[in-house]
């Protein structure tokens, strides 16, 4: 086995989408092959509903997958197709633009006007960058949970782990996206097939991931449970990870435990052409995508 280094620490930076959508964006717009096959990750999270109630109304997309995973509140999404349908708290929705789709997504908050959820972009490989549109919508109770002895939690929303295997299924990525919960104090261990890019994004609590490298920084003592706990380096709320090559990852939580995403795929290594929603691997690719939107031929017939 050999530990992951920790390649990038960063905090998700304030941003505003749609039409008025208040979020924090983790990556995006920059670099594609540094986490590719991913291309962007959102946290839309707020407790102020004329933060995010505008939400994102009609845009295209093709060329990519994109992938959102509600914590609270609602999302409202209906289509160019005719699809319509409502994401409630702890489900998953996996949309395949492929060759090209009309969408909107209306985000409303809980009881408490509470709305939290995060996106994130996949990249198609050229192969199946024309493909049919399709979703797969999963509701919350749909998706595996594993609680480990030391009272680690998993929910496994796609691949496989620990046995078990989330619901969502046909992606090209062929990723692993899980949702880990880990107790204040506690070290845990992930195994991460060596050859896929990998992430973590933490957005409760605190820890420290492990690194290859000598550790570096201040050395923290805190009393956790009775017990003196040693923690270097933690990563908070709103921190995204980029991990390295390596078999696996070891986290170490905080006082607070802590709460994170863990997502890794397998990468495409292709050319990338990029504008917007629209993702293709050639400039001309992206010009046909912008003439058939002009065009009104975007919307491809289903075969």
């Amino acid at each position: 086995m050999s530990l992951r280094p920790t390649l990038e620490t960063r905090k998700a930076v304030p941003t505003m989408e749609g039409a008025g959508v208040h979020l924090h964006r983790a990556f995006g717009f920059q670099d594609p092959s540094e986490l590719d096959p991913f291309l962007l990750f959102d946290d839309f999270r707020n407790d102020t509903p004329a933060h995010f109630e505008k939400g994102f109304p009609w845009h295209p997309h093709r060329g990519i997958e994109t992938i959102t995973y509600v914590l609270n509140g609602e999302v409202d999404h209906g289509d160019s197709l005719g699809n319509t349908g409502t994401l409630g708290a702890g489900s998953v929705q996996w949309m395949t633009a492929g060759s090209g789709i009309l969408h909107q997504e209306m985000p409303r908050g809980n009881a408490q006007g509470q709305m939290h959820g995060f996106q994130l972009w996949g990249n198609l490989p050229s192969s199946l960058k024309m493909t049919a549109p399709r979703y797969q919508d999963v509701e919350a109770k749909e998706i595996p949970e594993i609680i480990d002895d030391d009272g680690t939690k998993v929910r496994v929303i796609v691949g496989e782990f620990w046995g078990k295997k989330g619901p969502v299924d046909g992606i090209a990525a062929d990723p692993q996206y899980l949702d880990v919960t880990i107790l204040a104090g506690v070290k845990k261990t992930f195994r991460i097939d060596t050859y896929r890019r990998a992430f973590a994004y933490v957005f409760e609590g605190a820890g420290a991931f492990a690194d290859a490298s000598n550790p570096s920084g201040v050395l923290l003592e805190k009393e956790v449970a009775g017990e003196e706990v040693n923690i270097r380096d933690l990563s908070g709320d709103r921190t995204l990870i980029r991990f390295g090559k390596g078999d696996e990852i070891t986290v170490q939580a905080g006082p607070e435990g802590m709460r994170f995403l863990l997502i890794s795929g397998a990468p495409i290594n292709e050319p990338v052409a990029w504008h917007g929603p629209i993702v293709m691997n050639t400039q001309e690719e992206l010009m046909q995508a912008m003439r058939d939107l002009r065009n009104d031929t975007f919307i491809k017939p289903a075969h």
